[in-house]
């Protein structure tokens, strides 16, 4: 049997890249792409076959690589879509284009990048598509907003996917990471906004800001056993096996166990008054 056929976007660093250097040492056959494939050369010298993709160019565009990728390799087994960034800042402080350059890159690209896999996968009745949510999937957060917005429609596009895919065996999972230190919260990765309104200084956002100043290169989360964890899960045998959500670090744990407790607490104590909006039995 040949090596399965693992395709991975943002290659170049992080997850991607994690994960790329994992599926390699495995013997695993290794797609890597990234906005510029010069930056793909040390998973290059390791067997990987690299390219240009940038989630955020046209559907035709990412089609067409996606062809000419597919001639190559033959088939597509694993799609991992690691492909985003954070936008530090309030709401209020978000321009309209930086807002639609985060949604751009973090949902409208990574759908995009699915959609031109989605053909394969289904005609050949087998693959797995990991789409990159976040511990910021569960839990809106001060300074990171809008981050949290993408994410939380990355897991529910994850959601509604996997029901989609089912019928024809292909598995869909979200993995939901915590704080793992990779260059995510680098200068230059982190990416700041433009406008900055000094009324935040001494608020949440302003807290958050310096969190995150003092969590970059502190991150609990090792990287190479997160990538090793996804390259195990996302390998399991069967499209059940595969779970619908991989979360990955303490920390995300931590704050989903608490997100949940909150929401069934929630709806226990209001349980009559959201009931009683209904009609009643019978009508």
């Amino acid at each position: 049997m040949s090596a399965p056929v693992w395709f991975i976007t943002a290659a170049s660093s992080g997850f991607g890249k994690g994960v790329a250097l994992e599926a390699l040492n495995r013997g695993f056959t290794v797609v890597a792409t990234a906005r510029d494939s010069s930056k793909l050369e040390e998973l290059k010298s390791k067997g990987a076959i690299t390219a240009d993709l940038d989630v955020t160019h046209d559907l035709d565009k990412i089609r067409s690589t996606v062809a000419n990728l597919y001639a190559q390799v033959g088939r597509f087994d694993v799609l991992i879509n690691a492909a985003g960034y954070i936008l530090e800042g309030a709401i209020e402080e978000a321009s309209p284009k930086e807002t639609f350059d985060l949604f751009n890159t973090n949902v409208l690209g990574l759908l995009n990048a699915t959609r031109a896999f989605l053909p394969y996968m289904r005609t050949q009745r087998s693959g797995t598509i990991a789409l990159f949510g976040s511990l910021g999937s569960w839990h809106g957060g001060p300074a990171a907003g809008l981050y949290c917005a993408t994410k939380w429609a990355v897991s529910g596009l994850a959601e509604s996917l996997r029901a989609e895919m089912a019928s024809f065996n292909v598995a869909v999972c979200a993995i939901e990471p915590g704080y793992f230190r990779t260059g995510f919260l680098n200068p230059g990765a982190r990416v700041q906004t433009q406008t900055r309104i000094k009324d935040y200084d001494d608020s949440a956002v302003g807290q958050v800001r310096a969190a995150l100043e003092q969590t970059d290169n502190n991150q609990p989360g090792d990287l190479v056993k997160g990538a090793k964890m996804i390259v195990d899960v996302l390998s399991l045998a069967t499209v059940k096996e595969v779970p619908m959500r991989l979360v990955l670090g303490s920390d995300a744990r931590h704050a989903i166990e608490g997100k949940c407790t909150s929401t069934l607490e929630y709806l226990k104590e209001n349980r009559l008054m959201i009931d009683s909006t209904d009609y009643p039995k019978g009508s």
